[in-house]
């Protein structure tokens, strides 16, 4: 998989890039990730990506020409799956969307900024609007940034164990169910005798029920 990032802030993006699974996934070279300044785009002389909105108003929004630019050139050598733009206006980030994007073969993802881009970026370039929660970041930088992770760790071979991710909470729409590691006792507290016990099957039934108990209590609009 490729992943192409647009930013007006590629600082602010490399260092989830560089460290932890998302740095071993590009060294074994199952996903390439590579940064793009959009101000390198720009055809002002000092560098603008931005200008006043049409109609008044507070806030600033990002031009089309730049966005144009680094688009058409990512198109002309290679063919995309998805270009997304990051937006709180977009359909919200789940783990059903994270599985189908991660069999994608390559992406962008454009970071929003300001009061966001221009309209005809959205109505001609991007084919999915992406949103991580109700709230507004001072940039999409962030967001991009989790959706790529919510992406390459379900990828196969990024993760140690690769059953790990099928196991994860929203797979099954249910949360995780509670975990234990040694000790079996500490200051008092046990873990629960069944899953000391070996037998798989009682201990995954276990599970199974936590996970639905789990669910029902904290995320009872998964159930619906």
């Amino acid at each position: 998989m490729r992943i192409d990032i647009i930013t007006v802030l590629p600082e602010l993006l490399r260092s989830p890039f560089e460290a932890s699974i998302l740095k071993r996934a590009q060294d074994k070279g199952l996903v390439e990730v590579h940064l793009h300044n959009l101000r390198d785009y720009s055809t002002n002389k000092h560098k603008n990506v931005d200008d006043y909105q049409f109609g008044g108003g507070a806030g600033m929004v990002m031009m089309i020409e730049p966005i144009d630019a680094v688009i058409t050139k990512l198109k002309s050598e290679r063919d995309y799956d998805e270009v997304i733009y990051m937006t709180p206006d977009g359909e919200t980030l789940n783990q059903g969307m994270a599985n189908s994007m991660s069999l994608l073969k390559n992406i962008i993802i454009l970071c929003g900024h300001y009061k966001g881009v221009d309209q005809r970026v959205r109505d001609n370039f991007i084919t999915k609007e992406i949103s991580i929660g109700d709230f507004v970041l001072s940039g999409g930088e962030l967001a991009a940034a989790v959706v790529a992770d919510s992406i390459i760790r379900l990828i196969p071979g990024v993760l140690s164990n690769e059953t790990s991710a099928l196991t994860d909470s929203f797979q099954d729409n249910l949360l995780a169910p509670p975990v234990y590691t040694r000790p079996a006792e500490y200051k008092g507290w046990k873990v629960p005798d069944i899953l000391l016990s070996g037998h798989q099957a009682n201990i995954d039934k276990w599970r199974e029920d936590m996970a639905y108990e789990h669910t029902k209590t904290r995320r009872p609009d998964l159930l619906e």
